[in-house]
């Protein structure tokens, strides 16, 4: 919650800056001459600024929640606590005037190792006692081990900085909580501020320094550039496939009410499949060779494409098949020139889309039996709670799918230029 509050609120300053206060660059081009932008893509375009702000906010937070060093100090969330915490702990024992003793606790960085600090025993029957605790950590405090009266001997801990504890209770103190087990053991768990644990989310420092050291030394026996190869190779044949099948499949049930009757039901079901249901019977069909994650990735491209080529297919306006055939153009001639120009955007949107999806699944289409590939190395890495290449490894697939993205984005405009103009 504080990190979208923070994310919203650096979202509200930037655009009030950017948009109100700093005046833009006057455009020229026929775009910026334009009233009417609702239903027109080609009248709102990306504001680079925006862009630029929302990947250093990004990693603004990444930083702030996790120490980072490539960050000064006063920008860093709150962290975990380290160094000397003490409380004070009082124990009443049959017999006996209670007793107060200390208990000093050493929080040390969870990589290093500690040995709890020297103090000095005290004069009552309860002695002073210390110990070490990792951060994030939590530790039990036997704190009669060193006593003249243990509990054995019916002594029991019944307050803790003065205030009143019981077992199942706890007490916070302004090193951390104090609580109490069932049985009437001490158990501290100093604070843990708002920054992220390395074990969940690492310094973007700490994934770089892994990024390097994985690209000069390999993962298991293969360089980065290989796993990241074959990752690659398999989407985009898994996605040349099902768009060499769904295309044809999808101008055919646009075209023709009896293969829209034929397959339609098929592909209406086939769509809200995930891939991932499949994985199964692709292996017992297709074995857990290369063949098993290729089809894996056609069957999740397939269906995007088809209902794509469909749409844009059902969309092509009337009056500009009117107008061809008033000019004498025959089926062919109207399938060449009007049909499949204005399809081309849908498909387009279809391929970009199928594509993505073909990235999402590539990671659970390594699962079977893969030795190579990005999805291969963040499902081994996560058993090793290894999550510096975990993040590593998502990062590399955003940015190869966002190039990807780019490319395709690139040969729209190139290909078709009349997109969103009517």
């Amino acid at each position: 919650m504080i990190v979208l509050l923070i994310y919203v609120a650096v979202f509200v300053v930037s655009f009030f800056v950017v948009m109100k206060l700093i005046k833009p660059g006057a455009r020229k081009d026929f775009t910026s001459l334009k009233t009417v932008t609702f239903g027109d893509e080609s009248a709102v375009r990306s504001n680079r600024t925006a862009s630029v702000i929302s990947i250093l906010t990004l990693f603004l937070l990444w930083g702030m929640f996790t120490g980072s060093a490539l960050l000064p100090k006063f920008l860093h969330a709150p962290g975990p606590f380290e160094g000397l915490a003490r409380f004070d702990y009082t124990a009443e024992a049959p017999g006996r005037e209670p007793a107060t003793a200390t208990v000093t606790v050493l929080v040390h960085p969870i990589e290093q190792e500690a040995k709890a600090p020297e103090v000095e025993a005290g004069d009552g029957w309860a002695k002073n006692d210390s110990a070490t605790v990792g951060m994030w950590r939590s530790g039990l405090i036997q704190v009669d081990r060193n006593d003249e009266v243990t509990k054995a001997d019916g002594a029991k801990v019944v307050a803790v900085n003065g205030q009143p504890i019981v077992p199942g209770g706890e007490v916070i103190t302004d090193f951390g909580r104090v609580g109490m087990s069932q049985k009437g053991t001490l158990n501290f768990e100093p604070k843990k501020g708002w920054q992220m644990e390395p074990i969940w989310l690492p310094a973007p420092e700490a994934v770089m320094a892994r990024l390097i050291d994985i690209a000069q030394e390999g993962f298991r026996g293969s360089t980065l550039w290989q796993h990241l190869g074959w990752s690659l190779f398999r989407v985009i044949a898994g996605f040349f496939f099902g768009a060499l099948v769904g295309i044809p499949l999808g101008y055919a049930m646009g075209l023709s009410d009896w293969f829209r009757g034929w397959f339609d039901p098929i592909v209406e079901f086939m769509r809200p499949v995930p891939p991932l249901a499949l994985i199964p019977l692709v292996i017992i069909w297709a074995g857990i060779g290369e063949a098993g994650k290729i089809i894996l990735l056609f069957l999740a491209a397939l269906w995007i494409m088809a209902i794509a080529a469909r749409s844009g297919v059902s969309g092509v306006k009337i009056s500009k098949v009117h107008a061809a055939y008033s000019l004498g153009a025959s089926k062919a001639q109207i399938m060449r020139y009007v049909i499949i120009p204005n399809s081309l955007p849908d498909i387009f949107t279809g391929a970009r889309v199928a594509m993505g999806v073909c990235w999402g699944t590539v990671v659970a289409a390594e699962l079977v039996a893969a030795e190579k590939g990005a999805g291969m190395m963040i499902m081994v890495a996560s058993k090793f709670q290894n999550t510096d290449i975990v993040i590593m490894g998502i990062i590399l697939i955003g940015i190869i799918g966002f190039g990807i993205d780019m490319l395709m984005r690139w040969a729209e405009r190139v290909l078709v230029p009349w997109k969103g103009k009517g």
